[in-house]
């Protein structure tokens, strides 16, 4: 394998950052104008913000609003540079990792790729349902439940229609709850505009949960509070259940089928692999990293955010997977590569929780502080006014505050469109390229 076209020496040491979410961003940012060459590799050009993924799914937002180009954010700065290129292998051994484009050496190597799916091991969910873990799935998922609704406008079939209009969501996390919440106040107040003949009573909304209670790593108000928000929206809410199987027409749970062509994953997340690194420095997946986010027993490569794996003992099996931990990692790892290159003593990494939030729908969200704990219109708007300033770019921030504004006050996001993107002319049209595999 070649060396990796078009890519300038290093004058000093290299830090080379695998992946553009929150943690490899934050890095990078952080490290502006410092004495280190700073390249950071994606398979995407851009940056994802994850936590509004659903608002895309529900027509909410546009994909552009949520997404930021990584190009831009290193655009003139000389110790910064990107390449979209995808990892295949870390040979640690010659500090050197191996992309579909060529070979790249490094001095420290950052892995900071996220997570992806857990179908836990059933491969029909895997083959039918509909994950949400990317700009790309959740427009696929707009584009499914618009194309539904069509058909099911024109369908002859009640029997039809009721699998084409009743949507499935698996997990009850912050990501099930959201993403049933934000589909439900479409059934509410979108799509009876749209089609105003249709009986949108054959409709419903299913939140499964294989536990005993709502947004599990949140308080029990939160639970309880979260459980009230959906069935008050008409989400059926099916606690202690779990999904058995799912042939693409009908959801099986252990005591009944639901009628339904779409099932949404919200169910688990598991790290994306790294190859190369031997396995014993691995735990259900994630890297085992010291205090330092070093990799156990590698002094040049560190882990951060959901692919890395550290006990505290205030979290004795890990952290939890969730963007807050990426950024103060990201933030920490900064600090000490700036001290490093001090040569000074680097600091151990600790989490410090500031506290968790979901929105279920309009004026409605749930927030766990860490001094206090509300529910309702106050935690929905410290809710809009966290999410809103955590976006990349004041452009984006702008276009978000419009579309929030605008549907606040007519309850229509007017953004239900069907576009279904072509390869090349007369080949047959797809619903959605998925580009996330």
């Amino acid at each position: 394998m070649s060396y990796l076209k078009n890519l300038p020496e290093a004058e000093n040491k290299r830090i080379l950052i695998v992946g553009g979410g929150f943690a490899g961003l934050r890095v990078a940012r952080k490290l502006k104008g410092t004495g280190y060459q700073i390249l950071m590799i994606d398979k995407n050009n851009y940056h994802q913000f994850q936590p509004l993924f659903y608002q895309v799914a529900a027509s909410g937002l546009e994909p552009s609003a949520i997404s930021f180009p990584l190009r831009r954010i290193f655009k003139g700065v000389p110790n910064m540079l990107f390449r979209m290129v995808e990892l295949e292998k870390v040979e640690y051994e010659n500090n050197r990792v191996l992309t579909n484009k060529g070979y790249i050496d490094y001095d420290y190597l950052v892995l900071a790729t996220g997570a992806d799916t857990n179908y836990f091991g059933m491969e029909n969910i895997k083959k039918y349902g509909t994950p949400m873990k990317s700009v790309s799935e959740a427009l696929y998922i707009r584009n499914r439940l618009i194309a539904n609704f069509e058909e099911a406008y024109t369908c002859d079939s009640q029997e039809k229609r009721r699998q084409l209009l009743n949507v499935v969501v698996v997990g009850g996390g912050p990501t099930g709850t959201e993403l049933a919440g934000a589909i439900a106040e479409m059934k509410r107040y979108s799509l009876p505009k749209d089609y105003p003949t249709m009986d949108f009573s054959d409709m419903r909304v299913i939140l499964v949960e294989m536990g005993g209670r709502l947004l599990n790593g949140m308080s029990d108000v939160a639970g309880e509070k979260s459980l009230k928000f959906l069935e008050s929206l008409g989400v059926e809410v099916m606690l202690n259940a779990a999904v058995k199987d799912y042939d693409g027409e009908n959801v099986k749970l252990e005591d009944q089928e639901i009628p339904s062509n779409i099932l949404l994953w919200a169910a688990g997340v598991a790290p994306n692999p790294v190859p190369g690194l031997p396995e014993e420095k691995f735990f259900r997946g994630r890297l085992k990293v010291n205090e330092f986010l070093e990799v156990e027993g590698m002094k040049n490569i560190f882990a951060l955010g959901d692919l890395a794996y550290f006990e505290e003992e205030k979290f004795p099996k890990g952290h939890p997977q969730v963007a807050q931990v990426a950024i103060q990692m990201g933030d920490r790892l900064a600090k000490n590569f700036k001290l490093i290159d001090k040569k000074k003593e680097p600091k151990g990494f600790s989490y410090t929780d500031l506290g968790s939030m979901a929105t279920i729908g309009r004026k409605l969200a749930v927030v766990d502080l860490p001094f206090i704990k509300f529910q309702g219109f106050i935690a929905w708007l410290t809710w809009l006014f966290v999410h809103l300033m955590a976006i990349v770019g004041v452009k984006n921030r702008l276009f978000i505050f419009m579309n929030w504004a605008w549907s606040y006050l007519n309850f229509d996001a007017s953004l239900r469109l069907l576009i279904r993107p072509r390869k090349v002319q007369h080949e047959e049209e797809e619903l959605m390229i998925d580009d996330s595999k």
